[in-house]
């Protein structure tokens, strides 16, 4: 089938995704443009699997300062080589990341960085709620594991909603870059600064 020049570029103004890749997806879905973004998402994600093996030693790290200075942040990420980390859109990937950190405060990079203390506290407090309501045993699990996800989506920086596409984890936006720049992309630690709250 043919397509339309403007719907070709209206999903790579959307997606970032090269022109030859933005007509295919388009054809592949019947000129369906969500179906045509879903698959070239899917298509970065396996891309980023295929990659995630790859050593990722160059990169930038990357500054924000909130208006008002009262808020920091400095973020790693790496890539596979210096040529990528020079790049338009890697650096605005790290400024971005940058933003969102400083936006929606995360305590850990993911959920293997969270303390099996502060695991098992939430997993207690979870039950004791569930308890509360009545239902069986085997209910509880359940909801206890499902505020436990809800839990490491609030607090693990890729697990977070991007807050400028709250559809997009952390995760599957810095997987979209690893399959539109063809190298492995990690986002190897981050540090938050808020003025004052050492002291309290």
């Amino acid at each position: 089938m043919e397509i339309n020049a403007n719907l070709v570029k209206e999903l790579r103004e959307r997606t970032g995704a090269a022109v030859m890749d933005c007509k295919k997806a388009l054809q592949e879905s019947g000129g369906d443009l969500e179906k045509a973004i879903d698959r070239l998402r899917e298509k970065g994600l396996k891309a980023s699997v295929k990659k995630a093996s790859r050593t990722a030693k160059e990169g930038l790290i990357g500054s924000y300062i909130h208006p008002g200075s009262k808020i920091g942040v400095l973020v790693e990420v790496n890539c596979e080589t210096d040529f990528v980390a020079r790049t338009a859109d890697f650096q605005e990937l790290v400024k971005n990341l940058a933003m969102h950190i400083a936006a929606a405060s995360p305590l850990y990079l993911s959920r293997d960085d969270v303390p099996q203390d502060v695991l098992s506290k939430e997993r207690d407090l979870y039950r004791t709620q569930a308890l509360q309501t009545g239902k069986p045993e085997k209910v509880i699990e359940k909801i206890v594991d499902g505020k436990v996800d809800k839990f490491y989506g609030e607090i693990c920086l890729l697990e977070q909603s991007y807050v400028r596409e709250p559809e997009l984890t952390i995760k599957s936006l810095i997987d979209a870059q690893i399959g539109k720049i063809g190298e492995n992309i990690v986002l190897r630690r981050f540090c938050r600064f808020q003025l004052g709250e050492a002291g309290e």
